[in-house]
């Protein structure tokens, strides 16, 4: 017979098994798990002589109990183990082998009595360990473990005897069992039978069972604690070397002693600070098959992943190639990532016409390049570094077409930089052409003036200025070669421009008429990511602050055009060389727990580095040291570039309260939920008041209206009901509205010089001025608020690739801007001995040794 209970509030418990998936059940299920089945005695179901051990009604049998063997029948004992809640005469239950049962892996006894009664009360914490309960791995082929556990047993298997006769009772369970009986729900379908019920197995996106995306790996101990264990050692050994040089004193040369000394207590202290923060170094991983699974379902929906703007930075297109910052471009608009949800902005902070003209030949050539990488999965996505590989490029190709269609590339992409390389030679014949045109004209004018009786004309050498003009015969509105007033590099007016207009959300295939360009599209979408150039504006009087003003100048451009809550920044000279990087980076920022990060730093990795490395750019020791150790405190720093931001955290906001901090989301062991859907409203409330964001962020109606949306849309997803800092499921899969012309004004309004002022950009909104080495102010000033960030190193390719200083004298110049940006911090507010106490003690020592 069975028993129908009552409803009651559901109630989530969620285990992990050893391949990494989750299983969870409701309170439904639990009480389904307690139907009592009568069954007859058969022969190979008889009564044992005493009563059986009662089952774990708390669901989590360890491991060890699991793989005991069985007592005997005949010889099990019953002993009853006391509850050890206070003012509780209970006792423990058992497990089937007899032994306690109990709910959490650190072997709290209590009964189940108090266990129901402190989940009714709220409590989702053990009484013993006063952690969230942690229930034991299962494997995925235990049987004591299912999505419907099975029901308590009073009766076991006696060994079958070799004649029974199995077709008497092949129909007794039909009889016996009646209405009730248990059954495993299937994916549509509810507990409770019906096809659309709340509390059914995968009955909606917030009921899939969520796999995990990242996974911390902790260093192994054989390799972490003789390290430590030589740190000690030194240390002791340090300690006894300067009690015996101050004992042992100099003193025919005092002084030299003495000033000796300093330096060695000095370098002593140095060493000590390097090495405190590398004590917890950790390694990480991702699972892109469940991020795809979770978000990109099918190649033809929808994707629920958040958008990410790609800024990339140029200021002098002398130092800095136009022909390199186009393949960037190119890399990064052939990123793996979802169309309709990826931009790129381009900062030229030289507003130079050669660079603006480079641009449009790239967004030309990437209308063939992007559906060719596609196509034939190719890596890297960079041209100039793909075709310039030194390997058999067929490798794993297995389309008939892929070597002619890459000799069509091939042939492309040399005439694209021909006509790259081409570009100052064409822009200098055409504005001479065009400035000698303008010095006709105004000597045609006087000559006309003269005739028509006007004495006070005088006849003599015109002089016109030597403006840049642009392919349509108007006035280059940024710099010009030949410097003239509001046409300099630190005067000339904003100028921005859409070169590749967002992408529809619908996938777009190319058409059979296409295929005579040489290149079959018809199966490949052809849709391309928007593509913007940007340069602010910059007036005599105004500070501009370099990098950082330019960074914060697409930040608020950006925002008002796509507002995506996540932003990679790249140089113009550091290229995506894993087409999935950003993808490796939303398995981090978007997972359970991930909603206080503020930001993904990548190693940096470059090319054109001679064997030797004479001049130490891979600094492996920084890479592959430093920045894992910080990985395993608050977080790696804020390095430059190869970084992905979260945009609200930038904006200058503390990250969620400790409370959210302390949910379930960073315990998916055990989750314990309510029936009330995710929480609607932010937790920035208060903050996000439109009547106070304009003070801190400026006079734009556009700009603040899509700050609390960044933040919504940047919330990791709803994937359980007790998730309180999240977004719905399917929030993203709506397509963004296209882009007006009023968005594009407000955007050139908002790069304005003046923008700026009495606000606190640049002071807590965006990257911080007031440093050479803005990177690491910046993100010094996100973990003081109590952000942490995470350190990303790709498995197979690295993620960015760039280019390392070549010789001598620009090495020095970078070590020296970095040793001016160390003294910048040391003498200023931003010295970590002034920290707040959201800031680790160890990453606290970690950011006092940069400034020291």
């Amino acid at each position: 017979m069975a028993s129908n209970p009552a409803k009651k509030p559901t109630v989530k418990f969620a285990r992990k098994t050893s391949s990494g998936r989750y299983v969870s059940l409701s309170r439904e299920d639990v009480d389904l798990m307690n139907y009592t089945v009568h069954m007859p005695p058969t022969p190979d179901n008889q009564p044992i002589n005493e009563p059986a051990a009662a089952v774990d009604r708390f669901d989590s049998t360890s491991r060890n109990a699991a793989s005991r063997p069985p007592l005997p029948v005949g010889k099990r004992r019953l002993t009853l183990t006391p509850c050890e809640m206070p003012e509780c005469d209970g006792s423990v239950e058992k497990d089937e082998q007899g032994q306690d049962a109990h709910p959490c892996e650190c072997g709290f006894k209590i009964c189940n009595d108090c266990f129901v009664d402190t989940q009714r009360s709220g409590e989702i914490n053990c009484p013993g360990c006063k952690e969230l309960y942690k229930v034991p791995e299962f494997d995925d082929n235990e049987s004591s473990f299912s999505a419907v556990p099975p029901a308590p047993q009073h009766w076991t298997a006696s060994s079958q005897p070799a004649n029974f006769d199995h077709s008497q009772w092949l129909f007794e369970a039909q009889a016996t069992y009646g209405y009730g009986n248990a059954f495993w729900p299937k994916d549509d379908a509810s507990v409770d039978g019906g096809g659309s019920g709340d509390n059914g197995i995968g009955s909606s996106d917030g009921d899939k069972q969520w796999k995990p995306l990242a996974h911390r790996i902790p260093i192994s101990a054989a390799i972490i604690t003789p390290y430590r264990l030589l740190i000690l050692i030194r240390l002791i050994a340090l300690g006894f070397f300067l009690a015996w040089r101050i004992k042992n004193k100099n003193h025919d040369a005092i002084w030299l002693w003495g000033m000796s000394v300093v330096c060695e207590i000095w370098f002593a202290f140095s060493w000590i600070l390097d090495q405190l923060p590398k004590l917890h170094p950790i390694n990480r991983s991702t699972d892109l098959s469940a991020l795809r699974d979770q978000f990109d379902p099918s190649p033809t929906s929808p994707s629920d992943l958040p958008s990410v703007d790609v800024f990339v930075s140029t200021a002098d297109p002398d130092k800095e190639p136009p022909l390199v910052t186009a393949n960037t471009i190119l890399s990064i608009l052939a990123a793996d990532y979802p169309v309709d949800k990826l931009s790129c902005y381009l900062s030229d902070d030289g507003g130079s016409l050669l660079t603006f003209e480079a641009m449009a030949e790239a967004a030309a050539f990437a209308a063939l390049w992007v559906p060719f990488c596609r196509k034939h999965d190719i890596e890297p996505r960079n041209p100039e570094s793909y075709f310039g590989l030194r390997r058999d490029p067929t490798k794993n190709k297995r389309r008939q077409d892929f070597v002619r269609d890459r000799r069509r590339v091939k042939r492309e992409y040399d005439e694209f930089k021909v006509r790259v390389n081409g570009l100052p030679d064409a822009i200098r014949r055409r504005s001479d052409a065009f400035n000698a045109r303008e010095e006709m004209k105004q000597m045609r004018r006087m000559k006309e003036a003269a005739a028509a009786g006007d004495q006070d004309v005088m006849i003599e050498v015109v002089k016109v200025k030597k403006a840049t003009w642009m392919a349509d015969g108007t006035h280059w509105p940024g710099t010009w070669a030949v410097t003239a007033p509001e046409h300099g590099k630190g005067d000339h007016a904003s100028i921005l421009q859409v070169m590749l207009k967002p992408a529809m959300a619908e996938a777009m295939y190319g058409r059979e008429s296409e295929e005579q360009l040489g290149i079959d599209f018809t199966e490949v979408d052809v849709r391309l990511p928007m593509l913007v150039y940007v340069s602010r504006e910059k007036r005599p009087g105004y500070d501009h602050n370099k990098k950082a003003g330019a960074m914060n100048a697409l930040v608020r451009a950006s925002a008002v055009m796509s507002n995506g809550p996540f932003i990679l920044n790249l140089d113009c000279d550091h290229y995506i060389y894993n087409a999935v990087a950003i993808r490796e980076a939303m398995c981090f920022l978007i997972d359970h727990g991930g909603e206080d990060i503020c930001f993904i730093q990548f190693p940096q990795r470059f090319e054109g580095i001679d064997p030797n490395d004479r001049y130490a750019n891979n600094n492996t020791v920084f890479f592959d040291g430093n920045m894992r150790a910080l990985d395993g405190l608050q977080g790696p720093m804020y390095v430059g570039t190869g970084c992905i931001f979260r945009r609200f955290a930038l904006y200058g906001f503390d990250p969620p309260p400790a409370a959210s901090n302390s949910t379930p989301s960073h315990h998916p062991h055990f989750v314990v939920a309510e029936t009330d859907s995710f929480r609607p409203q932010s937790f920035y409330d208060a903050e996000l008041n439109p009547s106070f964001l304009p003070k801190r962020f400026g006079n734009s109606s556009a700009l603040v209206e899509s700050i609390p949306i960044a933040e919504l849309q940047g919330r990791p997803l709803a994937d359980y009901q007790s998730s309180l800092y999240c977004r719905p499921p399917g929030l993203l899969r709506i397509p963004r509205p296209p882009l007006s012309t009023s968005s594009i004004s407000e955007a050139v309004a908002v790069i304005s010089c003046w923008f700026e002022d009495k606000t606190e950009w640049g002071d807590r909104v965006g990257w911080i001025y007031g440093s050479v080495t803005e990177d690491v102010v910046t993100g010094y000033r996100m973990h003081n608020r109590g952000w942490r960030s995470v350190y990303c190193i790709t498995a197979g390719r690295d993620a960015f690739r760039g280019s390392a200083p070549i010789n001598l004298t620009d090495r020095l110049h970078q070590v020296l801007r970095w040793a001016t940006g160390s003294v910048e911090i040391f003498f200023s507010r931003n010295n970590a001995l002034l920290a707040s106490n959201r800031l680790y003690f160890l990453q606290r020592v970690a950011y006092l040794n940069v400034g020291l």
